[in-house]
């Protein structure tokens, strides 16, 4: 596969298989999901070989490092080769998928939940759903020093 030399991060992040479409992965970045040593970045920043890049997609938050150019969209084994995945396992979200979350079944007519229940399930359920905590201390730790 030919690689080029200019190649915009909406079209790499696609080609990657990041994004199932180029246009997600355009509106990812006009959102602010893509960003570049902390900051934004537009749909048409030119990717180098080299550079870290922090993508949010929904709950996963992924961390790449672009090690080759690709053009056009390949299939996943072979786009594995044009980046490498920095994120650390305790950030996966895979671990925490919809499929291991824990299932509350109800018994069919048991009507809606008392309040009660509805702490339950919450206690259950917490921490499956929420994002991860940002990296880096909180301005109160840094304040007590």
């Amino acid at each position: 596969m030919p690689e080029k030399e200019k190649l915009r991060i909406d079209k790499y992040l696609w080609s990657i298989r990041l994004f199932k479409t180029r246009t997600l992965a355009t509106e990812a970045c006009k959102a602010g999901r893509v960003k570049l040593n902390g900051q934004n970045i537009k749909a048409s920043h030119e990717v180098k070989v080299g550079e870290t890049y922090n993508v949010s997609k929904g709950l996963e938050r992924k961390i790449i490092t672009v090690t080759g150019l690709l053009e056009n969209r390949v299939d996943a084994k072979k786009a594995v080769e044009f980046y490498a995945d920095l994120t650390p396992a305790e950030n996966s979200t895979a671990f925490k998928s919809m499929f291991n979350a824990p299932m509350l079944r109800r018994d069919r007519g048991a009507g809606r939940p008392t309040k009660r229940d509805r702490r339950e399930i919450d206690d259950l359920q917490e921490g499956y759903f929420t994002p991860p905590p940002p990296q880096g201390g909180t301005e109160a730790e840094e304040t007590e020093d």
